[in-house]
């Protein structure tokens, strides 16, 4: 059975983003490779397995476009509420907590966020399927 192990998303500014993803979810810098072209920075955290691969241009210096087709990158979190004081605090301007309740029931509690380059990032209460 596969194993999933990390997803790629390409950044413009390696320490802005290496910043942010330290700052919003405490990833730290696993590994990093170095080629003429481009930089690989894996991120990852002690409570997961998965990793996140940052993947910087060397001569790029536009922003990315993020198309129709990037949807967002999830973590979960055991305190949603204090992690939007905390996220907001930092200046990191997360949107508004949501319920999502389509038929009557809770299913999910969230937020979300968006990185230095516009990625989306959905920040989940540990509950239920997204413990």
């Amino acid at each position: 059975m596969a194993k999933p192990i990390h997803s790629m998303i390409r950044v413009l500014d390696e320490a802005r983003s290496v910043a942010f993803y330290d700052t919003a979810f405490g990833l730290k810098v696993a590994d990093r490779l170095d080629f003429p072209e481009f930089t690989l920075i894996y991120l990852s955290a002690p409570e997961s397995g998965f990793e996140l691969e940052l993947t910087v241009n060397k001569e790029r210096t536009e922003p990315y476009e993020l198309g129709d087709g990037y949807g967002h990158f999830a973590v979960s979190v055991a305190d949603l509420e204090a992690e939007h004081a905390r996220l907001t605090a930092a200046g990191l301007a997360p949107r508004k907590l949501v319920e999502f309740a389509p038929a009557g029931e809770v299913v999910a509690r969230f937020f979300f966020i968006a990185d230095p380059d516009g990625y989306q990032i959905e920040v989940l209460e540990r509950s239920g399927r997204f413990s």
